[in-house]
């Protein structure tokens, strides 16, 4: 084993320097106020949760969990997502005290990864949950809803994709003769492999006639406009299939009445590593990042996991992506220097109390710790010099 370096990070962990995590507050700050004037209320929930609860529920990967043992010998997971926790506390909880349920988080996830890759184990998410709801307008709230945070956040140029995890696997399952040929599918979908998915398709057996539905449901099923050009892949003798997809025209219509039509595609191979999604679900895309900013969608099958029968979506956005895409640039704010020597530092004391109690930040510094001055000084928007002998001494 090779030794580890004094400054050496785990696998996939990540720094954030001043920069950065200012800009991180800044996000924070402008979905805290968003979330809150839409009736969200915020929640905490542990770092660590027990495997056998949130951790198998979680629908990540036991290869990409950070496991830990407790003194009593009880396997934890640092939690890999927002939304298991949260249900965890609802069902236990909080439902008992009102429902539907609004709640809002900005939290870190982590999942492990196998090679660097650039991939993040540790992430910061922002999101919601609406619990307790399991109509078509909850679900056409959370799309319009991260539309709306994304152009809080001054993100113009992005788009919306979406889907139904029900209506994918119903179809999969017509189309297939197996839950493992299924699965297969699915995975392939999650991972967009296209060509992927095509090859297995032709391992599977099938006539030509159904390979061939099969490549059309994968060339023509896939980001259309309209919600009526996926009719065609619908079975209207499953009835199954017919009410979902009835479901999909309202939703489409509802996010067409609040503006959003240009902005969304239509997406059935759409589909999640997160298996409990079970009906709507949709992907955020944004101009400079190539990957989904964000994603979610109705997961009811989560909630009877914890023995709960009720309706629940919601969503979350990454913020290391939502950064990529924001404007880089920042508002540089006031921030004054109190350069003195030893015989001011009192004075420096003085002053900056003074600057502070006005609300101006300020920073005093002596001036024989500083080499090289005119880069330490380009941080700061003003500067009072305090120095015996100096014209701008005060």
């Amino acid at each position: 084993m090779t030794p580890i370096r004094k400054f050496e990070k785990p696998l996939g962990m990540r720094d954030s320097f001043p920069l950065i995590n200012e800009k991180k507050e800044k996000v924070r700050g402008i979905g805290r106020r968003f979330f809150q004037l839409r009736g969200f209320d915020f929640i905490k929930t542990p770092t660590v949760e027990y495997y056998e609860t949130v951790g198998k529920a979680s629908a990540i990967p036991d290869s990409s969990l950070f496991k830990l043992v407790d003194r009593q010998g009880e396997t934890l997971v640092l939690r890999p997502d927002m939304t298991t926790p949260i249900v965890r506390v609802a069902t236990s909880k909080l439902l008992k005290e009102q429902i539907p349920l609004r709640l809002a988080y900005f939290a870190n996830v982590f999942r492990a990864q196998e090679h660097e890759g650039g991939r993040p184990a540790e992430f910061e998410q922002m999101g919601v949950e609406l619990i307790g709801d399991d109509s078509v307008f909850a679900d056409a709230e959370m799309i319009i809803t991260a539309s709306e945070l994304v152009q809080e956040l001054g993100i113009n140029s992005y788009r919306l994709t979406v889907g139904h995890a029900g209506l994918l696997q119903s179809i999969l399952t017509q189309l297939t003769q197996s839950d493992q040929q299924v699965s297969e599918l699915r995975k392939l979908l999650v991972e967009k492999n296209m060509v992927g998915f095509e090859e297995a398709v032709r391992t599977f057996g099938l006539s030509n006639e159904e390979e061939q539905r099969f490549i059309e449901f994968i060339g023509q099923a896939s980001n259309v406009q309209s919600i009526q050009q996926l009719r065609p892949f619908i079975d209207e003798t499953n009835d199954s299939q017919v009410t979902m997809y009835s479901y999909l025209s309202e939703l489409s219509s509802l996010l067409e009445n609040a503006g959003l039509a240009k902005l969304v595609t239509y997406d059935l191979t759409l589909t999640s590593e997160m298996s409990y999604y079970t009906g709507m679900l949709f992907e955020v895309f944004a101009s400079g990042s190539g990957f989904a900013i964000g994603n979610g969608g109705r997961y009811d099958g989560l909630l009877q996991e914890f023995n709960s029968d009720v309706g629940a979506t919601g969503f979350g956005l990454r913020v290391d992506r939502l950064l990529e895409v924001m404007t880089t640039t920042m508002n540089r704010e006031p921030h004054t220097l109190i350069f003195f020597d030893s015989a001011n530092y009192v004075n420096a004391v003085h002053k900056a109390k003074k600057l502070r109690n006005q609300g101006i930040r300020t920073t005093i510094q002596f001036i024989g710790n500083v080499e090289d001055k005119e880069a330490f000084l380009a941080n700061f928007t003003d500067v009072v010099w305090l120095i015996e002998g100096d014209g701008n001494n005060e």
